[in-house]
């Protein structure tokens, strides 16, 4: 072989590409079997929901499955009898949404609306709920949703919703597990806003499904009594997890971004674009209760915001104020007397350590003659 193909540029890339092909062929193989995995799992257990097997054969007919099959497919994993029964509870979970039609907006035993009626109007048609239904739960790990039937098996609804976020946000099981622990089903879209009275429709919604409330801070190591600059820095030390309690598409522009507005400089507490709603978004961090002034603060950034670093491809920009605590009537009569498009929510913060913590840590001379010792 020529030493020179080593060396040769045109070889090299294509030996490169070659690699991400078959990089991206072995992705998609993966994925396509984890699909006719769950496929499977899903066949299964209706299959045992609907020739009624335990009533039948008898309550052990799911352990007799198991080891039948596994007589039969010596060689397949997956098949123990604590599985199949997950199987049987995934099909029975979701077959109560796969087998409505959109049209029919009913309500289980719990009282949560099987579909809303946006949905209804984004499908149009059974089948095509239908298809988007099975390409969402045959498209997140079979891990994952355990974890979800777990939790959610009363509620559908909220277990589909688990099971949209993490294929949207490519969750891990630990994230999934941190977001259900949170809470996020119930704070998602709670935020008190004006994005009905200021956004097109669509920015409106979109806009609505970012927000939460409230926002849950417990990610940040901090002692009580804190100052607003402790909290923002925190904030920003801990960057990463902020982003993702704050959602989808966030991307951090700065903290204290400074703005000339005429002769005025003001600093913005956070800018952040947000690349799904493709717009900027203000945030302003308030250690106490909501004030109305707080509207008129943020109003005046998101102006500012819009003149001075908005593009004419960029959707309007966004005021997001999270404080302590909010009165939610004097939130909403404020946002009625702003035309700029504004969310109002709180944060929680409950793992607060001693004021004087850092003081009873021992030091690193402590350490070291402990050591000796």
């Amino acid at each position: 072989m020529s030493k020179l193909i080593k060396i040769d540029k045109e070889y090299k890339q294509w030996i490169a590409e070659l690699s991400e092909k078959f990089r991206l062929s072995r992705l998609r193989a993966s994925v396509q079997v984890n699909v006719e995995m769950l496929r499977f799992y899903w066949l299964l257990g209706r299959d045992i929901v609907e020739l009624k097997a335990e009533s039948k054969w008898g309550d052990g007919v799911i352990k007799a499955i198991s080891q039948d099959l596994q007589k039969q497919l010596p060689e397949v994993k997956g098949l123990s009898e604590t599985n199949i029964d997950y199987m049987k509870r995934f099909y029975s979970i979701y077959s109560q949404l796969h087998t409505i039609s959109p049209q029919a907006v009913g309500k289980l035993e719990d009282g949560e609306k099987l579909i809303s009626p946006q949905a209804v109007g984004e499908l149009g048609s059974t089948d095509k709920y239908i298809r988007q239904l099975e390409d969402d739960l045959f498209s997140i790990p079979w891990g994952h949703h355990r974890h979800i039937i777990d939790k959610f098996y009363q509620s559908p609804q909220k277990a589909l919703f688990y099971v949209r976020k993490t294929r949207q946000n490519s969750w891990s099981r630990s994230v999934l597990l941190n977001f259900i622990g949170t809470d996020l089903y119930e704070r998602e879209r709670k935020a008190i806003t004006n994005f009905d009275a200021t956004l097109p429709a669509l920015q409106s919604d979109l806009a609505q499904e970012m927000t939460k409330d409230p926002y849950n801070f417990d990610f940040l190591a901090i002692t009580e009594n804190y100052k607003e600059k402790e909290l923002k820095e925190a904030l920003v030390q801990n960057i990463t997890k902020f982003l993702l309690e704050l959602g989808t598409g966030f991307a951090y522009v700065g903290r204290e971004y400074r703005l000339q507005i005429g002769q005025t400089e003001k600093f913005i507490d956070m800018l952040f674009y947000n690349l799904s709603i493709r717009c900027y978004v203000v945030i302003e961090i308030k250690v106490k209760e909501f004030d109305s002034d707080n509207v008129g603060q943020l109003g005046t950034y998101i102006t500012a915001v819009n003149h001075m670093l908005k593009h004419p491809q960029d959707n309007p920009t966004i005021g997001l104020l999270i404080c302590k605590t909010k009165d939610n009537v004097l939130a909403q009569y404020a946002l009625e007397s702003s035309c700029q498009p504004i969310g109002i929510s709180e944060y929680e913060l409950t793992k607060l350590f001693p004021a004087n913590f850092k003081g009873t840590l021992p030091s690193v001379e402590d350490i070291e003659s402990e050591l000796k010792d």
